[in-house]
This record gives C-alpha cells, structure tokens and sequence, in this order.
C-alpha cells in the first residue's frame, strides 16, 4: 500500500487495511467504465471488493464496522426553469443530509428541486445504482463537494459498480471536472427546518 510512513496510508490500514484496498487504477475491473476512464483526475484513489449485497452505506457500515463520518454520498438532483432541466451530483457525507429544498434549489435557480429518480439515476450515469460515484459523471452534471465532505482525509464513495468502493482524500474531488465547494451543501440529518416547516424531509 505504499510508504507506511506516509500518515492517510495509516489511516487506510486502520479502517479499511482488512478490506485490501489497492490502487483503483490497477484495477479496472472493480470500476465502471466511465470512472476508469477519469480515475487520472483522482491519482490517489483505491478501490477494494465488497459483496454487492452489502453496497447500500448503512449495511456497508454494519458489516464491515465502519464509521459513517467518512462515507460519502453522491445525491444526483435535478430541477427545471423555463422548461430547461437544471441538474447537478451533491456530494454529502452520510450522516448528513442534502438541502435539497434550501440551498440546492437557490443554486439550480429552480422553484423546485427533486432528487433524481432510481431509473434517471442509472441511465445518465451509465453507473449501477447504489455505486454511483462523481468520478466518471458526464461533463454536463456539475459536482457539489459539501465543505465537510472536502475535509475529510479520506473518504470512502461509490465506484460506479456496487461491487467495489473507491478511497480517496476529500478534497481531491475538487479536482474532478465541474467540481466546486460549496459550503451548507448538507445538513445534519437531526436539524430542523423551521423556514419551510411544512416541506417533508427527503428521504
């Protein structure tokens, strides 16, 4: 796994060293295409196996006891004003929640935002879904990093295919083209909304 000095590696071997992650472009055959294809824009990125069965974030953190404050989720949401449809990958950990009904609608300039749709999802992707990842989107789906998803050391997302995860640092998805920060992105799952108290949460 490379220089065991080196402090992320430390922190790979300590959470995820019994899942043998490996370099992710070693392994093309743990990635959707379309991630292998831009897994050079995340030269840091590895990749380990996981049961397909066990992909979902919250069965992963059961099964294989690991911490939901470095699990990244790629929400795909989408909007439409003047009949032009407005799209963007939010990228939140998982013990957060996107502001889709906040944040994300001012952004989009929509007057509604939704989350994208399980069948959408995987046909614009071209990723399975429960794998899908940012690395790999098409170049017309920009990429909101929540400021606490760029601050993690490494984080643990979707490869594309639900039979693998990528690790890499938070911030390098900021090297992702058509990526951003974009602080408030996400919220605590346990905060309140009091500005829109008759908007149900997504879930």
């Amino acid at each position: 796994m490379g220089n065991p000095a080196d402090p992320g590696l430390a922190i790979i071997a300590a959470m995820f060293g019994k899942l043998g992650p490996v370099p992710a472009s070693s392994r093309p055959d743990l990635l959707a295409w379309a991630t292998y294809a831009a897994i050079g824009f995340v030269p840091q990125a590895m990749v380990f196996q996981i049961d397909p069965s066990h992909s979902d974030t919250e069965t992963l953190c059961r099964v294989y006891d690991l911490p939901l404050e470095v699990m990244g989720n790629a929400v795909l949401v989408l909007g439409k004003r003047e009949g032009q449809r407005r799209q963007a990958c939010c990228m939140t950990l998982a013990h957060r929640r996107v502001d889709v009904n906040g944040l994300v609608k001012r952004k989009l300039d929509v007057r509604k935002a939704s989350f994208a749709a399980m069948d959408h999802a995987v046909a614009v992707s071209g990723m399975e879904y429960g794998g899908i990842t940012p690395v790999g989107l098409p170049a017309d789906w920009p990429i909101w990093v929540d400021a606490a998803v760029a601050d993690v050391d490494w984080l643990c997302i979707g490869s594309g295919i639900r039979k693998s995860k990528l690790l890499l640092p938070g911030a390098s998805l900021l090297d992702l083209p058509g990526a951003e920060r974009v602080a408030d992105l996400a919220r605590e799952k346990t905060e309140t909304r009091p500005e829109n108290p008759g908007i149900p949460r997504p879930t």
